[in-house]
């Protein structure tokens, strides 16, 4: 029997595309015992299951060949937000909490997820846009402002100014110093091209780069040669500069959580380590100060500026009772605060770890542009083989120059740019909408959101507050006893069997009895809820029941001289509940859901994008059409769970349908949808259940999401259009011999700079 893999993961610095990715899987593959590899570009992460476990001095010698540094995240460090140091993008997981991380790096959470980072794309080309790290010599001089990585560049770009000194002073040197520059600045790019060789990766970009740079100095075209090496480490650079820019939109979060908590201990305050704090302990927040993690106000009265999680920058009065989260800003009131959860598992950790995941998922069209690139690779290089030799051969034509076109037609046709395009605009979408307070778990979520042409909503808790009020206690007609005293001891028992409910009616009702300052009996064996119908427990005076109208009458509790006021209240758009006992109707109570605030202006928002909202709720039809009225949106009403699961599937029958829920009690709807919208200001539920979350319960925030996915859609389509286009036109001009190697070079790493300046812009795409 084989021994369990053991599963150790490495920070991996300089990587930064999918390219990177496939290079070092393929090298790390090739270890003995190895048994798994997992490769995250955006988390630069790589993750290696194995039976016995390479040495980590092995892992990170092999990538060191290959022009990546690699430190291993040990298993057992403290990993949370608070340990921030400047090389970290936030990445970690899988760590026990209460020990110091010693490695320079630090993680925003503790808990265990899968990696998803085997399908990194299927394009044979790989490159570094990190190399290895300086020479101490060298980094010692290197400014302070230039980014890590940048030593190669500095140096070739140093060699390359001497020898164009020395030529211009000594003309008769010329050929020998620029061919000699070339060697020595190609150098560290053959030795990384030679390490994926013998990798399995034999055609990577620095392959081509040193084909086309010895091929030019065989033809005597030294000057050029020189001239592509440095460019193409400039190039590098820039794109290594331009993948951290979109790492740190996400990484910033980290920045919103204090290192320091000030604890209470039995009166005493003592100055913490946030990532000390346990679940249940007491901290004091001062005004100005930020909340050390999640926690329940136990006293105080304060303003929250909660903008850290939801994006919302108007302040939120808080109080006793009410949560509060990480990194909140408490503005005015002292509070004291109960922990209720650890530093490794606050809203931000959980955020942070949300968006990571989300930038491992690959969107549909990302998939099919790797799958595009297996064939196009050996199909580009045949074709520039072609280019150099066919010309001579069937034309006559010169070799150097048919040559010289070949080797620039080598350069243009590695697909880095066109492989990047998707993933750099889709992590800069997700990045974007973290800051907003929307969450979306990957570019596929992103991709049907931009097609989505219908979006289901749930009523209660979703287009409406989802704070009921009980407005009526009425007697069921025919009732033997309709006094005051009978009706409220009804109450009482609808919220004893309701005790315990999350839902908003329930929790309506045990309001209305404890203002009301009623006593609320105790059930005998708990409550037991059917999903669509209704609560019911076992009292002393028998089993009670609160369920729907619909319910009651094929129960036959409910008397047809009820009908009238049933009918006269739901008409009023009031929502009625029927408390009944052994069958028979004690009262009905009737609760009115007020829309929220922003609901009317959220669904024209979603109109005015050409998106069709209907309702979809289990509410009684009169109480729904007034709602929906309101809101001007269509109504689908009375509908116990499977009836929503066939109301979206015959949605989708006309395209693929998002489903807006409160992320409970619409979870198989949500699940059933082509995309299931969770609201709700940071919670559990909203985060790890449906395919995205709207952090500020707002309908407007629907509307803010299509609008975000359709411009991450015509962002990764602006970058095709710039990735193949400029290929293009460098082919054609190459073919015309208007095309140098410098400048061959630039349809490459310049294309691939440009498609991520691009994506870029998705982090400043504010509100509409």
């Amino acid at each position: 029997m084989n021994a369990p893999a053991a599963t150790r993961r490495y920070r991996v610095d300089g990587m930064d595309c999918a390219a990177c990715a496939l290079k070092i899987e393929t090298a790390v593959q090739r270890l003995p015992g190895v048994t798994g590899v997992a490769v995250n570009v955006a988390l630069q992460r790589l993750t290696i299951e194995a039976e016995a476990q390479p040495a980590a001095a092995e892992v990170a010698a092999l990538l060191k060949r290959l022009g990546y540094a690699a430190r291993p995240e040990p298993a057992g460090a403290a990993t949370t937000a608070r340990a921030r140091a400047p090389c970290c993008d936030g990445d970690g997981h899988d760590h026990d909490h209460g020990h110091e991380h010693h490695h320079g790096h630090d993680h925003p959470h503790g808990r265990a997820h899968d990696d998803h980072g085997g399908e990194h794309g299927d394009d044979h080309f790989g490159h570094s846009h990190a190399p290895e790290t300086a020479p101490p010599w060298f980094a010692a001089r290197m400014p302070a402002w230039m980014p890590a990585g940048s030593w190669p560049t500095l140096l070739a770009m140093a060699i390359v100014a001497a020898a164009f000194v020395v030529a211009s002073a000594v003309p008769a040197w010329s050929h020998a110093v620029w061919s000699l520059a070339t060697l020595i600045a190609v150098a560290p790019i053959a030795r990384r091209a030679w390490a994926g060789a013998m990798t399995g990766l034999p055609f990577t970009i620095e392959t081509l780069l040193v084909v086309a740079a010895v091929g030019a100095l065989g033809i005597g075209e030294s000057v050029e040669a020189a001239a592509v090496v440095v460019l193409f480490n400039i190039g590098e650079m820039l794109e290594g500069v331009a993948a951290g820019r979109a790492r740190a939109g996400v990484t910033a979060l980290l920045d919103v959580v204090p290192r320091t908590a000030l604890r209470d201990r039995n009166g005493t305050l003592e100055t913490v380590g946030a990532d000390a704090l346990a679940v249940g302990d007491t901290v004091v927040v001062r005004p100005g100060d930020r909340a050390p993690s999640d926690g329940e106000i136990l006293s105080g009265v304060s303003d929250m500026n909660e903008a850290p999680v939801t994006g919302e920058s108007t302040p939120v009065a808080r109080r006793a009772g009410d949560k509060i989260y990480a990194g909140a800003i408490n503005l005015t009131g002292e509070l004291r605060v109960r922990i209720t959860s650890a530093a490794a598992d606050n809203t931000i950790a959980r955020i942070i770890a949300m968006v990571e995941e989300a930038q491992e998922k690959k969107a549909p069209i990302e998939r099919f542009i790797n799958r595009f690139s297996r064939w196009y690779t050996p199909a580009a290089m045949g074709f520039a083989a072609l280019v150099a030799v066919l010309p001579p051969l069937l034309a006559g034509q010169p070799w150097e120059t048919w040559i010289y076109r070949g080797l620039a037609v080598l350069l243009i046709a590695c697909p880095c740019a066109l492989v990047i395009s998707t993933p750099a605009a889709i992590a800069a979408a997700i990045a974007n909408g973290a800051r907003r307070g929307l969450l979306a778990k990957g570019g596929a979520t992103l991709e049907t959101l931009a097609h989505v042409r219908t979006i289901a909503f749930d009523k209660t808790g979703t287009l409406t507050r989802g704070e009921p009020r009980v407005t009526d206690v009425a007697p069921p007609g025919g009732a033997a006893q309709t006094d005051a005293a009978a009706l409220s001891a009804a109450l009482a028992k609808a919220a004893a069997v309701e005790t315990g409910s999350n839902h908003p009616l329930g929790l309506a009702i045990i309001t209305e009895a404890q203002a009301r300052g009623l006593a609320i009996p105790r059930t005998l064996d708990g409550s037991a809820a059917t999903a669509g119908k209704g609560v019911s427990g076992r009292l002393d005076s028998g089993l009670v029941t609160v369920g729907s109208p619909r319910q009651a009458r094929e129960a036959g509790a409910l008397p047809a001289s009820a009908d009238a006021l049933v009918t006269q209240l739901e008409s009023d758009g009031k929502t009625v509940v029927v408390v009944s006992e052994d069958s028979v109707a004690l009262a009905l109570i009737a609760l009115r859901d007020e829309p929220r605030d922003d609901a009317v202006a959220g669904v024209a928002a979603l109109k005015a994008l050409g998106v069709t909202p209907v309702m979809l709720t289990g509410d009684n039809a009169r109480t729904a059409a007034a709602i929906g009225a309101k809101l001007g949106l269509a109504v689908q009403a009375e509908l116990l769970p499977g009836d929503k699961l066939t109301a979206i599937d015959r949605l989708q029958q006309a395209g693929p349908v998002a489903m807006v829920g409160d992320g409970i009690n619409d979870a198989p709807a949500l699940a059933a949808a082509a995309v299931g919208v969770a609201m709700g200001g940071g919670t559990d539920v909203a985060l790890e259940t449906a395919d995205a979350a709207l952090l500020r319960n707002r309908i407007g925030d629907v509307a803010s999401l299509i609008r975000l996915a359709r411009a991450g859609m015509g962002n990764i389509r602006q970058n095709l259009v710039i990735a193949l286009g400029l290929k293009a036109v460098f082919l054609v001009t190459t073919l015309f011999g208007e095309t140098p190697l410098w400048m061959a070079i630039l349809a490459d790493t310049g294309a691939t700079v440009l498609v991520t300046a691009n994506a870029l812009r998705l982090l400043r795409l504010r509100e509409a």
